[in-house]
């Protein structure tokens, strides 16, 4: 399972990669759903990892050699880039951008993905309203 699971995941990634190569212009409808449903299951994931592994099990492997410092420097900068994206958006929709960052700087992917969850929500709602 330690190697099926990656392998999978960075296998959807590329699916999901191609698949956003096809669709021009802006997410369909519903699809904050999706990205609520990701940071529920990423969230589910990452508590079972806490329960096994500990509160700071991750941090043994990001100072273990320079690899793991690599994957964390990588995981850094890519969060960095995706909250300096969505911060202006997400300031235009009335979000609360100090909770929003606490929220990422405790969780990762689970606070940035439902950050987008509901910035693609509000979008949605106000289309249609």
């Amino acid at each position: 399972m330690n190697a099926l699971l990656p392998a999978a995941a960075g296998l959807g990634f590329v699916l999901f990669g191609l698949w956003t190569l096809q669709r021009p212009g802006p997410a369909p409808a519903g699809a904050w759903r999706v990205a609520a449903a990701l940071s529920l299951l990423f969230l589910a994931f990452s508590l079972w990892a806490v329960w096994r592994e500990g509160p700071l099990g991750f941090w043994p492997e990001h100072t273990r050699n320079l690899w793991g410092q690599q994957i964390w420097f990588d995981l850094l900068l890519a969060a960095g880039t995706a909250w300096a994206a969505l911060l202006p958006q997400a300031r235009a929709a009335g979000m609360r951008p100090g909770f929003w960052l606490l929220a990422v700087v405790c969780s990762g992917s689970i606070g940035l993905l439902a950050m987008l969850a509901r910035l693609l929500y509000l979008r949605e709602r106000s289309a249609r309203g």
